[in-house]
């Protein structure tokens, strides 16, 4: 007689056959790969200069009102909610230096805030994926930065939801003005616009 797995032990399965298989692509294909709960999002292409560019400028911004021990980070690893079944991997995270000194992934409750600037292979990635994993992981601030429209918003409040845990309060924001991530207010006059 087979007894088949329960949910939780299939998801389980599920997702560290997805985590091998994006471990296996690595530097083998172009793009970015990160688990969803939905499967496997892959952005096919290489950042551009206009999306580069807001990364950088945001995160100069955001490091110059932050406290010293939080860092807007750019670089790897992914965040990583196992029991959610999902790996991201935020443009930038804020998060205390102190909680980066880990093995493997970070973990997304360590996160302050997730800054996201759109892709313009794959809007709904961010605008749709992440604005529905990420308070799933429990980070508490989510802001996008859109080059497309030269717009954004940022999420917080994070509260539960019959589908779910989600972000209740939502601040659109066109760039030119002032925008909050978290309590730290930076300009966004400066931003470039995908052609």
């Amino acid at each position: 007689m087979t007894i088949a797995p329960d949910d939780a032990q299939r998801d389980a399965l599920l997702y560290r056959a997805m985590r091998d298989f994006i471990q296996s692509m690595d530097d083998t294909l172009p793009g970015k790969f990160e688990i969803t709960k939905e499967g496997i999002a892959h952005d096919m292409l290489a950042p551009v200069g206009p999306h580069e560019l807001t990364v950088l400028r945001v995160r100069k911004c955001l490091e110059k009102v932050m406290p010293e021990e939080l860092v807007a980070h750019t670089g790897t690893p992914d965040v990583e909610g196992e029991t959610q079944g999902i790996m991201r991997h935020p443009d930038i995270m804020v998060i205390a230096e102190e909680d980066m000194e880990v093995e493997g992934s970070f973990d997304p409750r360590a996160l302050v805030a997730a800054v996201e600037v759109v892709s313009r292979s794959n809007p709904d990635n961010d605008w749709v994926g992440k604005m529905r994993d990420y308070p799933l992981l429990g980070i508490p601030v989510y802001a996008l930065f859109d080059p497309r429209s030269a717009s954004g918003a940022v999420l917080s409040g994070i509260h539960d939801t019959p589908l779910g845990p989600r972000y209740s309060v939502r601040k659109d924001f066109v760039y030119g003005e002032d925008v909050a991530i978290g309590e730290w207010i930076i300009p966004t006059q400066d931003l470039p616009r995908y052609p």
